[in-house]
């Protein structure tokens, strides 16, 4: 019996020491990803821009590719539940669109449409299945996503901050360079995952999966709330570097603004498991959406590049425990045996069709009445968002009296 108790602990200790490799894995990834992200990203609209696009023009190429990349990400969803491909399609997700981004230097609008999309397809399929991959290693170590999750935020900040001194010595021409180390270091990361996760060993198949999740009432709604809030995030990713630097910001200020934003999630996904257990997804969800709306109304009202500076540390309390808080709740709602197609629909509609929409919409209303009108504008649809995330809020409560 000693003997049988004794084998049983090592076994677990095992179990326990090999979760933690796989969770300083993930956080070493999640931070060379987001130095990846927070040099090059933000960046992407104002390097169309000097090479004499408009930003209607520049919205345009961005929700092209954004929609070509929601028709094809069901491709990667079978690749990662039925042919079990997971850290492949992760690697494969890392090393294109790297390889790809010297390209955008090409001055002919078509192709860097083709660059955009070919960029955007390989790119949309790389957080559903990191944060697969990271809710999985979470609950093996006994800790939050967001202890995870925060490393991506952090490089985000850095990330952001260094192309700002980068852009003082350097062309923004050469910012795909970085962008290249970055991503390269982040595939040999996610080259020594485990093969899968959990999650990907779906007994459910995407098609069916979706299926089932689209004839549930309330997670559509949820869905159409995320939609409404998150497109306006498109005023920050995309949009802000023009836009600050239309209310007379500089570069080197550009860094620290965006510093500042990424920054602020790292105390947000700190403090994330807490309040979800404290006030549940839906209700950090609406606290969120309500912090989106102060944070455009600002902007909205007071478009100066102090005032824009200044407000990014309402980035953490938005962006941070929304995406927490709303990652968990998929994850809570659709179970183990769907949660890849889960993860997959949210971020199609989240990231991909409020993508679409908001650089459509967003670079249009910059284009015509400058950074206020853009403000004005998502200030009222995370307004709309919100209205519908309280009806979710209002039935989980309803269910949880129920039972």
């Amino acid at each position: 019996m000693r003997r049988h108790m004794k084998a049983y602990r090592e076994i677990e200790k095992a179990d326990s020491n090999e979760a933690r490799h796989v969770l300083m894995k993930l956080q070493g990834l999640y931070l060379f990803m987001g130095l990846a992200g927070g040099i090059f990203n933000p960046y992407i609209n104002p390097i169309l821009v000097a090479q004499g696009f408009s930003s209607k023009e520049t919205g345009f190429i961005m929700a092209f590719g954004t929609l070509i990349s929601i028709i094809l990400q069901p491709i990667w969803g079978i690749m990662v539940d039925k042919f079990k491909k997971t850290r492949f399609v992760l690697v494969l997700s890392l090393l294109v669109p790297a390889l790809l981004a010297y390209f955008y230097n090409i001055e002919v609008y078509i192709i860097l449409i083709l660059i955009y999309t070919l960029c955007t397809i390989f790119q949309v399929t790389q957080i559903p299945v990191a944060d697969s991959y990271a809710v999985t290693a979470a609950k093996a170590a006994n800790t939050s996503y967001g202890m995870i999750r925060l490393f991506g935020s952090l490089g985000t900040g850095l990330g952001g901050f260094a192309a700002g001194i980068y852009l003082s010595q350097f062309s923004i021409h050469m910012l795909w360079l970085p962008f290249l180390v970055f991503n390269v270091l982040s595939a040999i990361l996610a080259s020594t995952l485990p093969r899968q996760t959990s999650i990907s060993s779906s007994s459910v198949t995407f098609s069916v999966g979706l299926a089932r999740l689209l004839r549930n009432r309330t997670f559509l709604l949820f869905l159409i709330g995320c939609f409404l809030v998150n497109q306006t995030l498109t005023a920050f990713n995309s949009f802000f570097v023009i836009s600050f630097q239309m209310a007379g910001g500089s570069v080197a200020m550009t860094g620290t603004a965006l510093l500042l934003a990424s920054i602020t999630n790292v105390p947000s996904m700190l403090v994330a498991a807490f309040i979800l257990r404290k006030w549940g997804h839906e209700r950090t969800m609406l606290l969120a959406a309500g912090a989106y709306m102060l944070r455009w109304g600002i902007q909205w009202l007071w478009p100066t590049p102090e005032v824009m500076i200044g407000i990014q540390v309402l980035h953490g309390l938005s962006f941070g425990f929304f995406y927490i808080a709303a990652v968990e709740y998929v994850a809570s709602v659709t179970g183990r045996e769907m949660q890849a197609t889960g993860q997959s629909l949210f971020n199609m509609v989240f990231a991909g069709l409020g993508g679409i929409v908001g650089n459509m919409l967003n670079g249009y209303l910059l284009d015509s009445g400058g950074p206020s009108l853009m403000y004005l504008a998502c200030t009222i649809s995370a307004a709309l968002g919100a209205f519908i995330l309280f009806f979710v809020s209002r039935q989980a409560r309803t269910q949880q009296s129920l039972n």
